[in-house]
């Protein structure tokens, strides 16, 4: 895919109103001699496609130098049988990106790939965004390892600084030891020379990061559906601020820095995949839970509960079961709606959320529906599908949400809209239900509810104090990045000294 196709399939999704929240990336990493690592990195990577569809990438490693390949698109595009059996060898890592940090580049794309002043091979791949990344690209600059001008990303700076330590001695751990606990933000690493899989991720535990066993080999991957589709078994979660080597030698772990959990909330909620779980509970039952706790919350006088596919579709499950209100599929969802590159014309832009989805009006006519979505950002998909649902025939729409209302970005790496572009912020008025109503009035709804922050963290089973809910409530516990807009917004607001946000 060039960069204009994939420019055009971007502004396709944009006229379809709006994008989700879009997680920046998915990891996996492979130690297997004997196999064939860059097929099963692969199968790893296809399972962690919803983590990033912009750019994917393998680097394969021989024990004397590593392989990159990666391009614009997704995976299945990328790969075909000829390239993955050109990429032999026993280490693999892969990645899957969508980009929060750096344009859709296939410089940007990964694993970022460096020659060390010795001749090591060091490949890297990265989910997450830092906070520090100013101060790190400083760095690299002054070594001459990068040009600020050109914009590297975090995650470009990270493996110049890392191959850079290695020599005289000090292999890519040594330069690992260095450089971790100086990079402050959110971050799960694949990384290897060709020899030995590492991994690491941040002493927060932001994103997740699992381990595998597989019969002649390991493997690590950012949710424990990668493992089931390559057979591995689930191990262990990689704790936070620990570093992990694989090789012939077997397994090492130790800690770079102290654990201090702070897991994202949002991964329960919508990025991960329903079948995968982090520590210790299942997400779809998480979603679940939350629908059925929605219900309580928000209960409505309907006579059918219907899913936002896909992602709204356990939440409504749940709200069903909790309310005895009949659960039914009412909307059929094109899946292939991102993968073309033809640009509509005028009218068909005209069609908007229609090339997404569609109603079933056989099903829909004179229904009063509950219609369960995970979130609310800008507004306009719910706006435009709540039009739909009514020139469908629906009687009623109320509208459920299984997240409390996004009123703040993120800067550990999940793409929101700005401050200023989420509805949730459009009334200044402290008064939460008055920012509800008129939510509720601007996308068209006859009703509208948002699940509690407390039922939504109950319903993960993770502790309260354990969580990132910074785009819920403003409290960011790894802080904000130097230099960035948003940030600087959400600072002075913090702060009292910025006015509404309009």
């Amino acid at each position: 895919m060039t960069h204009n196709e994939a420019q055009n399939n971007q502004s396709l999704l944009d006229d379809l109103g709006e994008q989700p929240p879009r997680e920046e990336c998915g990891v996996f990493g492979v130690w297997a001699p004997g196999e064939e690592v860059s097929k099963l990195t692969y199968f790893g990577l296809f399972a962690l496609q919803h983590r990033g569809q912009e750019a994917a990438g393998i680097a394969v490693g021989d024990g004397q130098q590593v392989v990159v390949y990666k391009d614009l698109g997704l995976v299945s595009q990328i790969f075909d049988e000829q390239t993955l059996d050109s990429l032999r060898g026993d280490v693999a890592i892969g990645h899957t990106r969508y980009s929060t940090a750096g344009g859709v580049t296939w410089e940007n794309s990964q694993p970022m790939f460096r020659v060390a002043p010795n001749g090591t091979d060091v490949a890297l791949a990265h989910n997450g965004n830092l906070v520090n990344y100013l101060e790190l690209l400083d760095e690299a600059d002054e070594k001459q390892l990068v040009h600020k001008q050109n914009h590297p990303s975090d995650s470009d700076v990270m493996t110049a600084l890392l191959s850079h330590q290695i020599g005289d001695g000090h292999g890519l751990l040594s330069a690992m030891r260095d450089l971790l606990p100086r990079v402050k933000g959110a971050f799960c690493l694949t990384i290897t020379d060709g020899h030995t899989l590492f991994a690491a991720r941040d002493p927060e535990g932001v994103r997740p990061l699992c381990l595998g066993r597989l019969d002649k080999g390991w493997v690590v991957a950012s949710e424990t559906c990668a493992l089931d589709i390559v057979g591995a078994s689930f191990v262990r979660e990689v704790e936070p601020g620990e570093m992990i080597s694989i090789d012939e030698a077997g397994i090492r772990s130790e800690h770079f820095a102290a654990t201090r959990r702070k897991g994202c909330v949002f991964e329960y909620v919508y990025l991960a995949r329903p079948d995968s779980t982090i520590r210790g509970r299942n997400v779809n039952e998480s979603r679940l839970e939350i629908g059925r706790r929605l219900a309580r919350e928000y209960p409505a006088d309907g006579d059918l509960v219907i899913p936002v596919p896909e992602s709204g579709v356990p939440a409504a499950v749940g709200y069903a079961q909790a309310s005895g209100i009949p659960f039914g599929q009412g909307l059929v969802k094109n899946s292939y709606v991102g993968r073309t590159f033809i640009q509509p014309s005028d009218t068909l832009r005209q069609l908007g959320i229609r090339l997404k989805l569609n109603p079933l009006r056989e099903v829909l006519q004179g229904k009063r529906l509950v219609v369960v979505d995970d979130s609310i950002v800008r507004g306009n998909t719910q706006r435009a599908l709540i039009r739909m649902l009514r020139e469908a025939g629906a009687a009623a729409v109320h509208v459920r949400i299984a997240s409390p209302p996004v009123k703040w970005p993120c800067f550990y790496g999940i793409d929101f809209a700005s401050p200023g572009e989420l509805i949730a912020n459009a009334v200044t008025s402290d008064n939460e239900a008055e920012m509800v109503q008129s939510v509720c009035t601007a996308i068209g709804a006859d009703s509208l509810g948002f699940v509690s922050t407390q039922s939504m963290v109950e319903a993960t089973k993770q502790s309260r104090e354990e969580l990132c809910c910074a785009c819920f409530d403003g409290v960011y516990p790894l802080g904000l990045p130097a230099g960035n807009p948003n940030a600087e917004l959400v600072s002075a607001l913090q702060r009292g000294s910025c006015g509404s946000i309009d």
